[in-house]
């Protein structure tokens, strides 16, 4: 029995959702820059989850059932009132919101394909409203209403501020959204898969790859490179604490990825976002640390940034609280988690890898009086 360590070049399905070959990401046969370039993320929601590019028309009712379906159970954000929030990280209450939305849905148990579809975009719907809601409940404030006349991205910074957001601002997070919607087999995709495979509720499936996500070596990445920009502080900061880092061998959050060889094409979008946005703002030295650790560690370990790399200025740019970034990594995921679900049950396996054994062998059981 052959193994490898993680799973690394295994492949455990085929799917139709995203591709990545020779360092070029698509999704549903769509280059990203692409996308990037011309989409919104509704438009990528409707692609991933039907194969096509949406019309006028179907566009127009998706946008529609996302309003319509935004709002949350008050229930769920009186239980997040509950919560020690000052303790409490933003994905542990995502993952537990998420959860509990499975309660108040009297359908959640029905694997049928008309009723997973319309799961599907009640769970994309509500995903940013539970993000906005807790970040205001944890500072004392009430939960702002979704609005029916905003798309994704806007309504998302509408509840987080209490504001109309800028132009600016809101294509800033089209454009984020879009560029983590799906990334193919990933950790937490991988995890969906396994539960509803055993056909498991889509609650479940995401609830599942939300604990995935919450992890530092998958989504909470980009949470963990802001913090390092906030230690170094400054430019000339940079050169002694990459340096130092190098030499005591400690890994540099934002770099490298276990798929691409030639660099994450998402990364070059991003890096333009911030250089556009911390110009803005009057703080450019974010773009400009950021810049000089990509040459350091590109240039001294080969390693090139990752989508999460200048993700992290542009959240912080637009004034999202840091500890926010993976949970709107898990907004835009959820559209690619969804796609892979729905994939999954229209052509299900359970999922059952093996392990090959190397503990001790031919054990003898001893009464425990001669231990």
């Amino acid at each position: 029995m052959s193994t490898t360590k993680g799973l690394e070049g295994i492949v455990a399905t085929t799917s139709s959702v995203s591709s990545i070959i020779d360092s070029v990401l698509t999704y549903q046969g769509y280059n990203i820059d692409d996308l990037a370039d011309n989409a919104s993320f509704e438009e990528v929601i409707f692609l991933l989850w039907n194969g096509r590019l949406p019309k006028q028309d179907e566009l127009t009712e998706l946008t529609k059932q996302l309003a319509v379906n935004s709002e949350v159970p008050k229930e769920i954000f009186e239980q997040m009132k509950s919560y020690p929030n000052d303790k409490v990280h933003p994905m542990a209450a995502l993952r537990t919101a998420v959860s509990s939305l499975a309660l108040y849905d009297e359908n959640a148990d029905e694997l049928n394909e008309e009723e997973n579809k319309s799961k599907a975009i009640r769970l994309q719907a509500k995903m940013p409203t539970i993000v906005a809601g807790f970040s205001r409940i944890r500072e004392g404030k009430e939960p702002v209403a979704p609005r029916s006349d905003l798309g994704v991205a806007a309504n998302f910074l509408y509840m987080l501020n209490g504001e109309e957001p800028d132009e600016i601002s809101v294509n800033a997070i089209d454009k984020a959204l879009v560029l983590h919607a799906d990334h193919e087999l990933n950790a937490s995709t991988f995890t969906a898969r396994v539960c509803v495979a055993t056909l498991s509720d889509m609650y479940s499936g995401i609830t599942a790859a939300i604990g995935a996500l919450k992890g530092p070596l998958h989504g909470g990445a980009n949470e963990a490179v802001m913090a390092m920009l906030m230690d170094i502080g400054d430019v000339d900061n940079v050169d002694s604490y990459i340096r130092r880092a190098l030499d005591n061998k400690v890994k540099i959050m934002g770099f490298g990825h276990r798929v691409y060889k030639d660099g994450d094409p998402r990364a070059k979008h991003l890096r333009e976002m911030s250089k556009q946005l911390t110009t803005i703002t009057g703080e450019p030295k974010w773009y400009d640390m950021s810049i000089k650790i990509d040459e350091m560690v590109s240039g001294e370990k080969g390693l090139l940034p990752n989508v999460d790399f200048y993700s992290a200025s542009v959240y912080h740019s637009l004034g999202i609280k840091h500890d926010l970034f993976t949970p709107i990594f898990a907004v835009s995921r959820t559209s690619g988690w969804l796609a892979h679900i729905l994939e999954q049950y229209s052509n299900n396996r359970l999922i059952r890898p093996r392990a090959e054994y190397v503990g001790p062998d031919k054990q003898v059981y001893v009464p425990i009086e001669q231990r």
